[in-house]
This record gives structure tokens, C-alpha cells and sequence, in this order.
């Protein structure tokens, strides 16, 4: 399968992400995961522009995180996103958090192709689906487990 990457995004954990046990809570995982997600989805053709302009949005439906390690104050880390699956509807993601070389957390989720306006869903535009295909990649190992 040939593809395109999509854009790394990058950070750093903050103070106020840092728990009582002295590195970054479980929330701000999720938090970090969702601005990958985002970006993820503007390189997609669905940034601020396009739902306005439409009205349409991804939404989230579900999310499997795993944390795998411990990350501390100003911990530099990177995300990388992958488009794992897609329908006419849907788009599957799988996100790699990283700490320098060390994969410290994933998160795949499912989203859907929402019409905020009918409330219900609705097929991606060509244009949309297009740069979905383009970014299509085959799944990692770790994707499509369950919890157990």
C-alpha cells in the first residue's frame, strides 16, 4: 500500500497536566491525542473552513488508549497519526504518542462523518475522500485489540 504520511504534530507536557503521582494524568493523553486528531483532520480537508462551509464535522464514537509509560514535566513528545480504515462514513485512526524514541501511548478511534445541522451522518465529500485514500496505511500490530 503506498501512501502519504500525514503531519507529525508535536508538544510538551505542561505543569498543569502533571497528576499527584508526579507525571502526566490520563486525561491529558486523551487531550494530546485529540489535537493530533485535528490536525490530522485540517491535512484531510476538514479544518474550521470546510465545517463552516458545510456544517459537517468528524465526531468521535470511540477510543482505545493505551498507556504504556510515564511521562514527565516538559517532556517533549510527538504523535503520529495514521489513517487506518475508512468507509463512506467513517474514518479509523491510530495515533503513536512518543517521548523522544520511546512509544509511550496509543490511541486508535473510530469517527463518523457528522451533519451537525441534521444531526445525523452523512458521506465524506470526494474531495475529503480522496485525501483519505491518499493517506491510507496498513494497520499497526498493536490496533484493533480489545480490551482485556
Amino acid at each position: 500500500m503506498t501512501s502519504a504520511a500525514l503531519p507529525v504534530y508535536e508538544t510538551q507536557v505542561a505543569a498543569e497536566w502533571i497528576d499527584y503521582n508526579g507525571h502526566m494524568s490520563e486525561a491529558f493523553y486523551v487531550l494530546v491525542f485529540g489535537y493530533a486528531t485535528d490536525q490530522a483532520m485540517e491535512h484531510l480537508g476538514m479544518g474550521p473552513a470546510y465545517r463552516e462551509a458545510s456544517g459537517c464535522s468528524l465526531y468521535t464514537v470511540e477510543a482505545h488508549v493505551r498507556y504504556l509509560r510515564e511521562v514527565g514535566l516538559g517532556a517533549p513528545l510527538t504523535v503520529r497519526t495514521r489513517v487506518v480504515g475508512e468507509g463512506p462514513k467513517k474514518l479509523h485512526l491510530a495515533h503513536e504518542m512518543h517521548s523522544g524514541a520511546e512509544l509511550v501511548a496509543t490511541e486508535e478511534i473510530l469517527g463518523l462523518h457528522v451533519d451537525q445541522a441534521a444531526g445525523g451522518t452523512v458521506g465524506f465529500p470526494e474531495d475529503v475522500s480522496a485525501a483519505i485514500r491518499v493517506h491510507a496505511e496498513e494497520p499497526p500490530g498493536w490496533c484493533g485489540r480489545r480490551v482485556g
